[in-house]
Parts: C-alpha cells; structure tokens; sequence
C-alpha cells in the first residue's frame, strides 16, 4: 500500500508539473502577442524609470496646449526675410533684434560670449527668457538662431534649420506670458554660434557641410553650460528641451540616442497623449547637437529633432531650406507636444 500510494503521489505531481508548464507557455505567448500588437508604446515606455512616475496620475489637462502653428510660421517667415544670418554679420544683429522685439514686458537675460573659431573671433549672444514657476526648478527649452558661417555668401536662409524651432520658441513665450505656472520655471534661451565655421565636404556631399569636428561648434551652449556650472544654476535645472529643424511637412521626430533615455520617453508619452506618436521615435538616431554640453553635465536632456529632412536630407545645409518645405502642422504639433511634456514634469 504504501508503494502505491508513492506512486499515486509522483503521477499526481507529473500532471501538476504538465498543467503548470502549459500555462506559463499560454501566459507568454499572450505577453508576446500584446507586445507585437504596440511594439512603439513598449519600447519607448520601457526607457521610463526615474520617479516611478504614474502617468495615470498626471490627468487630463482641461486646457489642452494650443499652440498657433499659424503664427508660428509668420514669425518663421519674418526671421527668413532677414536672409542668411551668420555669427558676425549685420543679419545676426537683426535676428537678435527681432527675438527681443517679440519678449518686450518679459524678464530678459543676455549672455554674452566670444566665439574663438578657426575663422576668427566673432561677439556671440545667448538670448534667456524667463518665466517663474512656483517650483523650485527649472526647465529649459532652447533652439539656435544663427545660419552656418561657411555658407554666409550663399542665398542659405536655415528655414528649417534654426529659424522654425527660434520662432517655435516666440511662441512658446506667448503661451506663457502672463501666467501664473503652476510648475517649475520655464526659460527660453536663443543659444548662438552652434554651427560650425570651417567648410569641408564629403565624397558624396562636397563642400555642403561645416566642419563638425573638435570644438568647431556649439560655441554658445558651451560657454553659457560652464557659467551655469560656475555659478550654481545647472544644478536647479531638472530637464533641457532642445527645438531642432522641427519644421519639416513630413514631420518624423527622431527618437536620440545621444539624449537622456526617461526624458525622450516622457516626449514620447507625450505625444501619445495628444495622438501625436505617429511623428514620434520611428526610427532613433545619435544626434550631436546643443544638448551636448548640458549632457555632459548630468542635465536630463531631449532633442526634438527630425534629421530626415527631405529624402536622404537633401535640404539640409543648402539653398533649398526655404519656407515652402515647412508645414505649419507640424510646428504645431512639436509645440503642442513640448508643453505637454512640461506639463508632464511639472506634477512628476
């Protein structure tokens, strides 16, 4: 008896074992199925750590972002009119002009700097717009307003290429002006001399180029990154947005892999939130822009940019990088999306 009832015991013990080994196989083919059914919202998700953020818990905005894209290419078209618009030029002086124009009442700050480039020394000018929060805690939002020097006597007006996202942020600062923001402060900053001076080509691309080599660049976010480090602000700053050639009409904001990874996925979260994610993170891409020397830093870093512009980028850096290429729908939405993001963060 007591063998059989051994026995018994091992056949009862097999079939547990069989049923349990089924049911892990269906559980994880189920988990596969759900995963291939929305391979986007899982893999950018799961970039998302710090906080343990509930994003359940951040509600719906009951005053949904509302950026005028509009009003946005009217300012886009206005920087262009100036024509190219290189560090040193008389054109430079009249896009510093112009963004200041646009913040009168606002709390302004300058930031002055050479640029030492291997074509000379040229005054340089970061433009801080400044709005406070009731959180201690900044976020920066920032876009380059300056056209590529090695390009400076060509008919190159950077539609795309600095004066979208620059115009992006005049109206960022009408959607803040005036406000009480429940959240960190928001500062808008114009950085200068982020293209490089020194011309060279490529075999494929000859001469289309500046030289994006050693310190040949981002001479403006680096000098303002160090005084912010000197002077104890970098460590108030929780998350730099960077605006980017985000004009585009096919609009495909790539996900970057230079970037901080929670930071692209809240951009991300985003975007979902306001059924914007088909413009977002189809395919990702290391990009070497203004978010660099703050990344270095341990800032939290986004680039919002979309590196496809034009098959192959074609209109990148020439001639054709004129107005007609932009949708104002997709300013609009990079906008929108950007101060969802805020939003996002500021109940983080």
């Amino acid at each position: 008896m007591k063998k059989d009832s051994i026995a018994w015991q091992a056949y009862g013990r097999l079939l547990l074992g069989v049923c349990l080994c089924v049911s892990l196989i269906l559980t994880s083919c189920a988990h596969e199925k759900d995963a291939a059914a929305a391979p986007q919202e899982t893999a950018s998700a799961s970039a998302f750590v710090p906080g343990a953020m509930d994003l359940a818990s951040v509600g719906t905005d009951p005053n949904p972002p509302g950026v005028d894209g509009n009003r946005v290419m009217q300012y886009t078209k206005e920087i262009v009119a100036l024509g190219p618009r290189p560090i040193g030029s008389a054109n430079h002086k009249k896009v510093e002009d112009y963004i200041v124009s646009h913040l009168k009442g606002d709390t302004v700050e300058d930031d002055f700097f050479t640029a030492d480039t291997p074509a000379g020394k040229f005054p340089g000018r970061n433009i801080i717009a400044k709005f406070p929060g009731t959180r201690d805690g900044i976020i920066v939002i920032a876009s380059h307003y300056e056209t590529n020097y090695s390009f400076r006597d060509t008919s190159y007006v950077g539609a795309n290429d600095g004066a979208s996202s620059s115009a992006l942020l005049l109206e960022f600062a009408n959607q803040l002006r005036g406000k009480k923001l429940e959240g960190y402060s928001v500062w808008l900053l114009w950085d200068d001399a982020e293209e490089a001076v020194k011309a060279w080509g490529s075999a494929l691309q000859p001469a289309r180029y500046g030289g994006w080599t050693g310190f040949d660049n981002l001479y403006g976010v680096r000098h303002l990154a160090e005084k912010w480090e000197k002077d104890g602000t970098i460590k108030k700053i929780k998350a730099f947005l960077l605006e980017d050639m985000i004009g585009d009409a096919d609009l495909e904001v790539d996900e970057d892999s230079d970037s901080t990874p929670w930071l692209e996925s809240v951009v991300y979260q985003a975007a979902t939130r306001l059924g914007y994610q088909s413009h977002f993170f189809a395919r990702t891409i290391a990009v070497e822009d203004d978010h660099l020397p703050f990344m270095q830093r341990g800032v939290p870093c986004a680039d919002l940019i979309d590196f496809s512009y034009g098959y192959n980028n074609v209109f990148w850096h020439t001639p054709q990088d004129t107005v007609d290429k932009l949708s104002p729908k997709s300013l609009e939405i990079v906008g929108d999306v950007t101060l969802e993001t805020v939003r996002i963060l500021d109940r983080k």
